[in-house]
């Protein structure tokens, strides 16, 4: 039995450093450049398999020469590839610049590639100890959704923004972790604290995360913050696809909800240190020199 299946999106990354975001017309020097695998689920299951846990991912890449790599690197790195739909379609892409301030932009290119149907993949067979979605394949999440509750198997939603997919799952899930863009989208208010307790309304277990400012969450009536971990921010690129990878694998191994959150957080700001989103995932040994480099401040 794996401990988490990773549903969603993968792209290739192209990543770049730049001394600040280019003006119109303007040409930049790039200080470092980085090639690999990405995307947000994909990203997740590199995550766990780091963490020390079982990974598969599920979703779509090209028989393209972006397609091919991932694929070889997913596999380099442990994660189990038999769920991964290949076809003729391009393999998503996406070109992302990292500036100074440890923030960055991404252009993606999907072309007409079309989503996986309800019918794409089998999970009859399967067992897995958590699944987490990123709603960027909604037809297959909205059938691997109903499979992980006949299954009673704990579901996880990658909310980083609304659209078709993460809205369609965000009430479906068992835990719903949310930037602050999703909740801003859904709440239609910038106050984040009003969006928790919209939010919470309607999910019993969940999280906003806000970056350097940290998280808050709420769970079964209570509610609360916790500060995010100090590190010297470079790129911010996978921050959230490694907290989301390391949330699932918490889940799978059913850690109580604050050691839960502390050591997403941890592994998340780990990702910050460095350039590029896959080749920053931290692993376990690093994830835990920081949690006990950094004492536990409680969360009320």
């Amino acid at each position: 039995m794996m401990d988490v299946l990773c549903i969603g999106h993968a792209a290739f990354d192209v990543t770049m450093s730049a001394p600040h975001h280019p003006a119109a017309d303007e040409k930049l020097m790039a200080d470092a450049m980085q090639l690999a695998g990405g995307g947000p689920a994909a990203n997740a299951a590199v995550q766990v398999a780091r963490l020390g846990g079982s990974a598969a991912f599920c979703g779509y890449l090209g028989h393209d020469l972006f397609g091919q790599a991932h694929a070889d690197e997913l596999l380099a790195e442990g994660v189990d590839v038999s769920l991964l739909v290949r076809g003729s379609h391009p393999s998503p892409v996406s070109q992302i610049l990292a500036k100074p301030d440890g923030l960055r932009s991404v252009v993606t290119f999907k072309c007409d590639t079309p989503w996986l149907g309800h019918g794409a993949v089998d999970f009859s067979a399967l067992q897995a100890k958590a699944v987490l979605f990123d709603g960027h394949e909604p037809l297959l999440s909205e059938a691997a959704v109903a499979w992980a509750k006949g299954k009673h198997i704990p579901t996880v939603l990658d909310a980083g923004s609304l659209h078709r997919g993460t809205e369609a799952l965000a009430g479906q899930v068992d835990y719903l972790v949310a930037s602050a863009k999703f909740a801003r989208q859904y709440a239609g208010t910038d106050d984040m604290q009003q969006a928790l307790r919209q939010l919470a309304g309607q999910h019993r277990q969940m999280a906003i995360t806000l970056g350097s400012e940290g998280l808050i969450w709420a769970r079964e009536g209570r509610s609360g913050q916790l500060p995010a971990f100090a590190v010297q921010a470079l790129d911010s690129t996978g921050a959230g696809d490694s907290f989301h990878g390391a949330f699932a694998l918490a889940v799978a191994r059913r850690m109580d909800w604050e050691e839960m959150l502390r050591f997403s957080a941890a592994a998340g700001a780990l990702t910050c240190s460095r350039l590029g989103a896959r080749a920053s995932l931290p692993d376990a040994t690093a994830v835990q020199q920081l949690l006990q480099a950094q004492p536990l401040i409680r969360i009320q």
